[in-house]
């Protein structure tokens, strides 16, 4: 995933460096506590398996430029049910940063940006997911509905920062708002598709018994808060 190059000139990319670091510092306090409760070593497993797989989802996966930006199908929700907040914002960062230093340098000035195009929107997801999913109900026992509104919630806020950083960095032209309008539309077959990716893989993870309490899943996957 790429937000076009020179799409926010020098002069003004420095407010990236600035949303970059608030969303790391909220990454850093959910390791600490994640750590915490689980131990280093969980953790450190659970970042390196989301690391991976975001790499594969950036560099395997089938993804078009589309107006300003890229689609790809990132799964944020996937990697948020499968190994929880903090493994999935380590491994969506790292996986970024790792295509942009070995097939995508041209991408590293806007790292900022594109680092919080995809956290903002997980820890959105993560607060809705306390207000969609009850207590007692363990992830692999999620519906199509609540998915889909994980789903929603992560790619709506992709397409929004991608938006706002298209109108920062160009302004309101009627060209711009147009390719903003397009990448968004062209969203809208990952918000169909990925609901149903997340309930094949909790349903895989559901017979996956062996995993249950290993350290490389998150707790909730197969247990209650």
């Amino acid at each position: 995933m790429h937000i076009e190059p020179g799409l926010v000139d020098a002069g003004k990319i420095g407010l990236s460096y600035v949303t970059a670091a608030g969303a790391g510092a909220f990454a850093l306090r959910k390791a600490y506590l994640d750590a915490k409760d689980r131990g280093i070593v969980s953790l450190a497993a659970r970042a390196v398996v989301a690391t991976a797989l975001v790499f594969c989802f950036f560099e395997v996966l089938p993804h078009y430029p589309v107006g300003v930006s890229e689609v790809h199908l990132i799964l944020g929700s996937t990697l948020f049910l499968l190994f929880g907040m903090a493994p999935a914002a380590i491994g969506l960062a790292l996986g970024l940063l790792a295509q942009g230093l070995l097939f995508a340098p041209f991408d590293l000035p806007q790292f900022g940006m594109n680092v919080t195009t995809l956290l903002v929107p997980l820890f959105a997801l993560g607060a809705l997911s306390r207000k969609i999913i009850a207590p007692n109900t363990p992830y692999v026992e999620l519906k199509y509905r609540q998915a889909l509104a994980l789903s929603t919630t992560y790619q709506a806020g992709i397409v929004a920062w991608v938006g706002f950083w298209a109108l920062y960095g160009q302004g309101f032209t009627a060209a711009n708002v147009q390719s903003i309008v397009t990448f968004g539309g062209a969203y809208m077959l990952v918000i169909l598709l990925e609901p149903l990716v997340d309930l094949a893989v909790l349903a895989g993870a559901k017979t996956l018994h062996g995993l249950r309490g290993s350290g490389l899943v998150t707790p909730r996957l197969y247990e209650p808060a």
